[in-house]
């Protein structure tokens, strides 16, 4: 069973107008996702979703499928779903894979993919990083410092998600019994469980922390969570003008995740 992987890459972003287009050493942000994305095993298509020709133009320069999507589509995952329509996309399983996610490995993927091939009981996969205690120390030190940064995410014994917030949980009263885990904003669907997903109205929980997941929970949606190792890799995208030296500066350190042949 193929997946499928849409990019929904909006132009007009307010803190980066342009972003998929703007270029991280050398290659576009677009260019780099599409790279990965290209790179997963298991994949049948990958679609590039957008609402600007220019986006369109450039997604084909360099041999990506593209689609226009609608400006009503209000985030990613209605882009998302607009593009399976749009694009004939006939695969059962789709991966929303956002934009600026250039430092995501393919291997991060493909553990979701491999668990929509595989798995069951569930309406959408998305993953999880567990954090050791000196990778907690730093997610709470930098949390004290931008308090909306990173979400974390708690789940059942058979890994369904309980809840995800900005707030750092479960709360330590007791070590060594369960692990704090950061989620990574990536979401793979059945093609039901997105549309069903896309016909609930936003919710109170999902509006108070502003994350997107919480309609799916709040509304009975299972959403099974990933476990997944960066493998010393350094996890990264790009939200704002300082974020490109950043990500430049661990692109050089680390090595680029794939090559340009990945794409030919």
């Amino acid at each position: 069973m193929a997946t499928a992987i849409v990019i929904p890459a909006r132009y007009g972003s307010t803190r980066l107008p342009g972003k998929p287009l703007i270029e991280v050493a050398g290659i576009s942000l677009l260019e780099r996702t599409w790279r990965i994305a290209r790179a997963v095993k298991g994949v049948g298509r990958v679609v590039v979703a957008t609402d600007d020709e220019r986006i369109v133009d450039h997604a084909r320069s360099f041999g990506a499928e593209a689609v226009m999507t609608p400006l009503s589509c209000g985030n990613g995952t209605e882009r998302t779903h607009a593009a399976l329509e749009l694009a004939g996309i006939e695969e059962p399983t789709v991966i929303n894979f956002q934009g600026d996610a250039i430092l995501t490995p393919p291997w991060i993927l493909e553990a979701m993919v491999e668990e929509m091939t595989n798995g069951a009981g569930f309406d959408i996969v998305t993953p999880a990083v567990p954090l050791t205690s000196e990778m907690a120390a730093d997610f709470r030190a930098h949390k004290a410092l931008a308090p909306s940064s990173g979400t974390t995410v708690t789940f059942d014994l058979s890994r369904n998600a309980l809840y995800f917030s900005k707030q750092i949980i479960p709360f330590v009263r007791k070590e060594g019994f369960a692990a704090l885990h950061r989620h990574i904003g990536l979401y793979g669907y059945t093609r039901e469980s997105l549309s069903r997903y896309i016909s609930l109205p936003p919710s109170p929980l999902e509006q108070t922390e502003g994350l997107e997941q919480l309609r799916a929970l709040e509304n009975g949606m299972k959403v099974r969570v990933v476990l997944v190792d960066y493998r010393g890799r350094t996890h990264a995208s790009v939200d704002t003008p300082e974020d490109i030296a950043l990500v430049e500066r661990l692109i050089s350190e680390e090595g680029e995740l794939v090559g340009a042949e990945v794409g030919a």
